[in-house]
């Protein structure tokens, strides 16, 4: 085969993957994830579930790229909100990123709910999906690591009982990191997730008015819980770090 024949057929295979992404998507929207069907799709698209099969073999494979795909998208709102705000001191960056999920949530409530709502019956996520999931919590640790690097990063209290199981958190998720901010930043990665569910999925309805306002008070003292330290009066933003 020729190098232009496989050319067209692997720009033939990426424009039906995201057609049959894209029609997922549209059924998450309106049927949820648990009654996704391989079946739905290919009879939406026109295909047979046979050529179908030849994409995604599986339910479950369908739903891991949507997941994937969903997560890479906030992942990369986040990055992109933390490289806008390189020369804002670490406080303002955190809240400009807890921000750009917050909107990114409120523009994809159905791929929030595929990724961090209810789990799907029957399916449990391979470990492919964890690079893509961890990329908004390594945009916070580095806010962190790099405010730790210009000693701005207080240290919040944290319980003698609590220690052992701080000491483990830090091992596996930022050893470079003080105990005491990681657990603050379990906690607040938390909280987070928590407000931006809350309006997503209706739950400050008749409760919050001004959800925007609202919501950065909420950010800012999520980063005052983690350690993060706003300039003192008079003074500017801490030197750019990258984070």
């Amino acid at each position: 085969m020729s190098s232009t024949a496989r050319g067209v057929r692997a720009r033939a295979r990426i424009e039906v993957t995201a057609a049959i992404k894209d029609e997922a998507r549209r059924q998450l929207a309106e049927e949820g994830a648990a009654k996704l069907s391989l079946r739905a799709v290919a009879r939406e698209l026109g295909m047979a579930s046979s050529a179908l099969y030849r994409y995604f073999p599986s339910r479950d494979e369908l739903l891991t790229a949507l997941i994937i795909d969903a997560y890479d998208s906030i992942g990369a709102a986040a990055e992109a909100a933390r490289d806008a705000a390189s020369g804002s001191d670490p406080a303002r960056r955190w809240t400009l990123v807890c921000e750009a999920v917050r909107v990114w949530a409120l523009a994809h409530p159905h791929e929030y709910a595929l990724i961090y709502g209810s789990p799907v019956p029957g399916y449990t996520a391979p470990d492919d999906t964890v690079p893509a999931a961890a990329r908004v919590g390594h945009v916070f640790i580095g806010i962190m690591r790099a405010a730790h690097g210009d000693a701005c990063l207080d240290r919040p209290e944290l319980p003698a009982g609590l220690r052992p199981e701080a000491e483990r958190m830090t091992a596996d998720l930022a050893p470079d990191l003080p105990p005491e901010n990681v657990t603050a930043l379990v906690a607040a990665w938390a909280e987070l997730f928590g407000l931006v569910g809350f309006e997503v999925f209706g739950q400050f309805n008749r409760v919050v008015e001004d959800r925007e306002a609202f919501f950065r008070h909420a950010a800012d003292r999520l980063a005052r819980g983690v350690g993060l330290m706003p300039p003192k009066q008079g003074e500017g933003a801490t030197p750019a770090r990258r984070a």
